[in-house]
């Protein structure tokens, strides 16, 4: 389980790396043509507090990776904040910026997966892992 959501976090972290990227070089990420990655990441919804939201991705991976070496509620919970931001940004892409990007779809799918694993990971663990401190 650990080592699953390892590999997920490791893509949803290369995912943010490359959206990054795009972001300071300024260039169009590479987009099919059933998405239109360029109007969401130059949307208003593409930066919170004048950080771009690749930029928190990283973080919020990052963090996660972490986390597997800690209790596996706090992996848990830190996927559940995922997913909660990710679908707000989903939101905003459906009813906002009337466009989807498919890497933002990717990580989505990531984080909920993660969530998924996270969660039955938590719930197999001994209760003196599970139990809050």
């Amino acid at each position: 389980m650990t080592k699953a959501i390892a590999g997920l976090a490791l893509l949803g972290l290369a995912i943010s790396i490359y959206l990054t990227y795009v972001h300071y070089a300024g260039i169009e990420p590479v987009c099919s043509s059933i998405s239109n990655c360029e109007r969401v990441q130059t949307s208003e919804y593409a930066d919170l507090a004048g950080i771009p939201v690749a930029v928190l991705g990283i973080a919020g991976y990052a963090a996660i990776l972490l986390s597997l070496r800690m209790r596996a509620d706090v992996t848990a919970l830190l996927s559940y904040l995922a997913v909660a931001f990710s679908a707000y940004l989903t939101w905003a892409e459906l009813f906002k910026i009337d466009a989807i990007c498919q890497w933002c779809v990717a990580s989505a799918i990531i984080t909920l997966v993660i969530a998924v694993l996270a969660t039955v990971r938590a719930l197999g663990a001994p209760l003196h892992q599970r139990a809050l401190s």
